[in-house]
């Protein structure tokens, strides 16, 4: 079914899009034990990414491999969210977009375990544990920026600003999204946006930062259409399958 294939993509497209993003700050943390943090979390979703794009390329695809579906699209096939790809500026930016997407992916992959789909209910559990402990990783580091020093906090607020206009098409229904709900296949994204905002809510308040009263950006990742930063992205992710396309890797 063409909804379960785009739905499949969302989600690895998500995870292999920020985890690009993280890797790109790989050696560059505060202190060593938080680099090391960091790298892991883009593991975890690359590793989220390899596998449902490995479901994916043996569901609904002939003679394509999951490395296929991650590295030899066109940027317009990408339906990852607008959130993910936004370009690194400081840890407090790293941070306030890696707590956006952390407790997104938490009640998302809480209500997706309970899906029909046996696959995503699976990949969910398993991606449900990994998440648990980048949301609490990451809460922490808001609190911690947010209630820090003056120039921590005001680095963290700006970056909230910049980030928070992209947020709300996490909630934005795909056809996709639409149909895999109807048929009791995916989670109610509106459950999920109040379950959102209300634990970013909560740990606003305890780090003293303020939601930010801005328009929101226009919803069109999932649509395949994205900002200047993914042709970037694509072109040093696809350096190498773009001069080697026979690799096997």
């Amino acid at each position: 079914m063409e909804a379960i294939r785009l739905y499949y993509l969302q989600i690895a497209d998500n995870a292999l899009i920020l985890s690009h993003r993280l890797s790109e700050y790989s050696s560059k943390g505060p202190f060593l034990e938080e680099d090391l943090a960091n790298t892991n979390v883009a593991l975890d979703l690359i590793g989220l990414a390899e596998s449902v794009y490995t479901e994916a390329a043996a569901c609904f695809y002939v003679n394509k491999t999951a490395d296929d579906l991650a590295y030899k699209r066109s940027e317009n096939e990408y339906i990852n969210v607008l959130l993910v790809e936004q370009n690194n500026q400081d840890f407090a930016h790293i941070m306030v977009r890696q707590f956006f997407m952390d407790v997104f992916h938490y009640f998302y992959f809480t209500e997706l375990t309970t899906s029909a789909d046996n696959f995503l209910s699976s990949i969910a559990t398993k991606s449900l544990k990994e998440v648990t402990y980048h949301l609490k990783r990451s809460s922490e580091w808001i609190v911690r920026l947010g209630d820090g020093t003056q120039e921590a906090h005001n680095r963290t607020a700006i970056a909230i600003e910049k980030l928070w206009p992209f947020t709300n098409e996490l909630f934005v229904a795909s056809d996709a999204d639409t149909e895999m709900l109807r048929i009791g296949l995916a989670p109610n994204l509106e459950k999920v946006k109040q379950q959102w905002f209300e634990k970013v809510k909560e740990i606003f308040f305890i780090a003293k930062l303020n939601i930010p009263d801005v328009h929101f950006k226009p919803a069109t990742g999932k649509k395949g259409v994205h900002t200047e930063q993914m042709g970037y992205i694509l072109g040093e992710m696809q350096f190498l399958t773009n001069k080697y396309p026979e690799a096997i890797w």
